[in-house]
């Protein structure tokens, strides 16, 4: 696991698009202004591109490459395309699978089973209905949250750019592997669920 995962506190910037089709984020170390990751999607076809500036844009699929400034590869994140229920499925640096996240049924402000590399439950990640916050959860223990950082009326109003804030708990040791699935999940949700 990439050292840059061993923080327990993140914002995520996404990048600013009036009529953007790929998602681009910057991932900052809050308390010193440091970009600590880039995700990027460097790979994005034609008809992928068309559909990103539709009704029909949640649906598209997704390959988000997560690398520090240098370039160095942290992880990756991608989906097919789907019609209702995302499986989306995250690598680590060597580009072998560590799990992924299972979209829930009928869930009241969204919810995802984060699996392990076997497609085992790992834990929970559930979002409250009444505010923008998802947290992960596990026995009734939280181990991260996610949530909004607001940015100001006229970059909200205008664009499709949000910012998060990720904060990971210190009962998750520095070189435990459900660090890269938490960070992915940042990704996933905006993509599964807030681009709609």
């Amino acid at each position: 696991m990439h050292e840059s995962l061993r923080h327990n506190l993140y914002l995520v910037k996404e990048h600013v698009g009036m009529f953007k089709t790929a998602n681009n984020y910057d991932i900052y170390d809050p308390e010193t202004g440091e970009v600590l990751l880039q995700c990027r999607e460097p790979n994005l076809g034609f008809f992928t591109r068309m559909f990103r500036l539709s009704d029909y844009k949640t649906m598209t699929p997704f390959d988000i490459h997560v690398t520090t400034p240098a370039g160095e590869p942290v992880l990756r994140t991608s989906r097919g395309v789907t019609m209702f229920l995302s499986k989306v499925d995250v690598y680590d640096e060597d580009e072998d699978r560590v799990g992924g996240f299972q979209q829930k049924m009928l869930s009241i402000g969204g919810a995802f089973t984060v699996l392990g590399a076997d497609d085992q439950p790992r834990c929970h990640l559930k979002g409250k209905w009444t505010g923008w916050e998802f947290k992960f959860e596990h026995e009734g223990q939280e181990l991260a949250k996610v949530s909004k950082k607001w940015s100001g009326i006229g970059k909200e109003m205008f664009t499709s750019a949000d910012n998060y804030i990720l904060q990971i708990s210190e009962d998750v040791p520095p070189e435990n592997p459900l660090r890269i699935l938490i960070m992915a999940a940042v990704l996933c949700i905006d993509m599964v669920l807030k681009e709609a």
